[in-house]
């Protein structure tokens, strides 16, 4: 999620690997040729349009917890959300389980009031619900760094599931931990959340992984059919001009670092496997591209800093390549898992983003929605300032959130051409 709305650069995010890639490393792939045959109607979520809210609970270098589900009153007004959503047709959405509520004393004593009313929410108003399990924060005497915490973290996770088959009757859509590798770097490299480390940032990635990877183990043998989605941002980061490129390829391969190890091609010894990774969400915001122009060696990888590519920059990569580079690596379906801007582009980019995802869907790439991450606007992490980036707004009239008319309708345009797409009535 974006931190402090747009001043967030993704990815500084993607540091923490101990060995840079050789110089030929990992461009993303192009698009294939378009395909003759009809394209493959997504079929994961009820709807191809999500949204998803803000479910931060961190605690942040000054020590005061985060809990952005409080702050927005979604906790409070989760099924008047839920189906406002719906009237624009949106039936899936991204939530979270805070956990640092539901286990707040003795290991493996749970209280979930702060879970049950949304779960019923969600019921009562047909949506269905992806859940973060954690989302950048834990109990607070819990180590990240401990065993105790993947044990945890798997018990809960298990927890989770059996409460969620005796509600729902129905196997639950997890994603385990959430942006493994931002927590990496912003926790364990720059101290900026919990743990408030520096320089832990590849040991922490591990451990974060190996939590995953228990969580997801856990939740299949309670939950047979349980989906699990592995939630990263997705980048490119281009070389300045004149100046090595090896950094910036360097940055732009750990991005799949935290991927590999799910599936167990990096560090196998984390216990990963293909079968952990159902789904790959990528989170994809309008500074994801920039140009390394100060590079810069902390503690054995490259961190690329500098400023955001223009999408009209011919070193910018099209959004269906970036889509495409994942699909090839992994041989699973994607989602655009976050996406937006904020203020009053906020309808140009989901054009944006909704053309070129239908172009990657053209291509062959089996793409299963796209997920407006935040659909409510927030305070900011940083200084809690209003961040206005959602469908709806933090503001409640008339027994409503006010929402934010160009979006609504620029929403409405999507799914008419996306449903014109899938169902092969003919071209935009």
């Amino acid at each position: 999620m974006l931190a402090s709305c747009t001043t967030r650069r993704r990815l500084l995010t993607l540091a923490a690997t101990t060995v840079a890639p050789p110089a030929h490393a990992l461009a993303p792939a192009a698009t294939a040729p378009h395909q003759d045959s009809p394209v493959l109607r997504p079929s994961l979520f009820r709807s191809f349009f999500l949204g998803g809210f803000e479910c931060s609970t961190h605690r942040r270098a000054d020590g005061r917890r985060l809990d952005l589900i409080a702050a927005t009153r979604h906790d409070v007004l989760v099924e008047q959300d839920y189906r406002q959503l719906a009237r624009h047709g949106i039936r899936a959405v991204r939530d979270g389980v805070r956990w640092h509520l539901v286990e707040p004393g003795a290991p493996g004593h749970y209280n979930w009031s702060s879970l049950l009313p949304m779960l019923r929410a969600g019921e009562a108003a047909g949506t269905q619900v992806a859940w973060d399990l954690c989302h950048y924060g834990w109990p607070d005497e819990l180590d990240v760094f401990s065993a105790d915490f993947v044990e945890r973290l798997a018990r809960y996770a298990a927890a989770f599931a059996r409460l969620h088959l005796d509600e729902t009757g129905r196997p639950p859509v997890i994603c385990p931990v959430n942006e493994i590798s931002y927590l990496a770097w912003a926790g364990g490299d720059m101290a900026r959340m919990n743990p408030l480390a520096r320089g832990r940032g590849y040991e922490l990635k591990r451990q974060l992984a190996r939590a995953a990877i228990a969580s997801a183990s856990a939740v299949r043998a309670v939950a047979p059919g349980a989906r699990i989605l592995a939630i990263d941002p997705l980048i490119h980061i281009a070389p300045a001009p004149g100046k090595d490129a090896g950094p910036a390829l360097a940055h732009l391969e750990a991005q799949f670092q935290a991927w590999d190890m799910l599936v167990g091609r990096h560090a196998p010894e984390l216990g990963g496997a293909p079968t952990m990774l159902d789904l790959v969400g990528v989170n994809y915001y309008w500074n994801n591209q920039w140009s390394c122009e100060h590079p810069r060696l902390l503690k054995g990888h490259w961190l690329c800093e500098g400023e955001p590519l223009s999408p009209f920059d011919p070193r910018a990569r099209p959004l269906r390549g970036l889509l495409a580079g994942v699909h090839a690596r992994y041989g699973r379906p994607v989602f655009v898992a976050e996406t937006s801007i904020e203020g009053e582009r906020r309808a140009d980019w989901l054009r944006h983003v909704g053309a070129e995802v239908r172009e990657a869907i053209r291509a062959g790439i089996p793409v299963e929605g796209i997920c407006l991450y935040p659909v409510l606007s927030h305070p900011g992490w940083d200084d809690d300032r209003y961040c206005p980036n959602g469908l709806l707004e933090m503001e409640v009239r008339a027994g409503r959130r006010v929402e934010h008319a160009p979006l609504a309708a620029e929403l409405r345009r999507q799914q008419h051409l996306c449903e014109t797409l899938f169902s092969g009535r003919g071209k935009e």
